[in-house]
């Protein structure tokens, strides 16, 4: 139960690229991005539709009619692999609303999901499930979901890509899970990003490469954590949460990348994004 305007923040999917399973990965966890969000009065909020969907949807009562909403950040698979997943979508008469960001040129992305979810690259469309999905798109937009104020901007990576603010009560939650870094030890931002940081209670951030990984991939559409860590400073937020973690970092990479950022940050709480980890907004 959350007193007052305090909200939750759940992670069930902080891996980057593509999902991974081992013991070396097992307390960060192996699913690709999923993060709900628990806002008094309002449906309940996922940032986008990784693998971790399928256990958030889980842990639903199963006889709980589901009315959610997703802010899905982009089209890359492993932000909705999750979706044909989804338990709730098994159930007629639950709906799913998806924010997306709007595509170039004359595609939906309805049309997009659907040329995905079909044969012979998966056995069904979400037509053939018994709950709905409908899909809204967005540029730089601002909208309401119930008490809480959803900002949504455009951010550089590879593909049409939103960055999310959610805002309810005074506090707030960015979530920017893939954003390319200008260039190698290039330590600048857009204003979109920026807007969407600024002074945020969390920011959930893109910190997938270090720096000598960046070097050789510098083009991907990720950055770094010092890039993380640089624009959680520039905006005055609270608490960073290193996110999108690589496939190929382990559980001890991860223990001792986040020890040395502790070393280097200052006035700012800085926390590794783990499946399972629940943060409280404003209690």
């Amino acid at each position: 139960m959350i007193d007052g305007d305090a909200f939750d923040i759940t992670f069930h999917g902080v891996r980057g690229s593509t999902p991974c399973h081992g013991d070396d990965i097992a307390r960060y966890g192996g699913n690709t991005s999923c993060v709900s969000v628990d806002v008094p009065g309002v449906p309940p909020v996922l940032f986008d539709l990784g693998t971790g969907a399928r256990y958030f949807g889980a842990r639903l009562p199963p006889d709980r009619p589901f009315d959610g909403v997703c802010l899905l950040s982009h089209l890359h698979w492993d932000h909705i692999q999750g979706l044909p997943f989804f338990p709730p979508l098994l159930r007629a008469g639950n709906r799913l609303v998806i924010h997306a960001p709007v595509q170039e040129g004359d595609a939906s992305v309805a049309d997009i999901v659907n040329g995905m979810l079909c044969p012979p690259l998966f056995p069904v469309g979400l037509g053939a499930f018994p709950g709905t999905v409908e899909f809204v798109t967005h540029a730089d937009d601002d909208f309401d979901i119930g008490p809480a104020r959803v900002m949504t901007r455009l951010i550089p990576h590879l593909g049409t890509t939103l960055g999310y603010r959610l805002t309810h009560a005074g506090r707030s939650v960015a979530y920017v899970s893939d954003h390319q870094q200008p260039g190698v030890d290039v330590y600048d931002a857009t204003r979109n990003a920026k807007d969407l940081c600024r002074g945020a209670d969390v920011l959930i951030h893109d910190a997938q490469f270090t720096r000598e990984e960046f070097v050789l991939k510098s083009d991907w559409g990720h950055c770094t954590i010092e890039y993380a860590m640089w624009l959680a400073q520039e905006c005055d937020v609270d608490t960073l949460v290193l996110f999108h973690h690589d496939p190929t970092h382990d559980d001890e990479m991860l223990d001792r990348l986040v020890a040395d950022v502790g070393v280097r940050i200052e006035g700012i709480r800085v926390i590794a994004a783990r499946e399972g980890l629940t943060l409280r907004v404003g209690s």
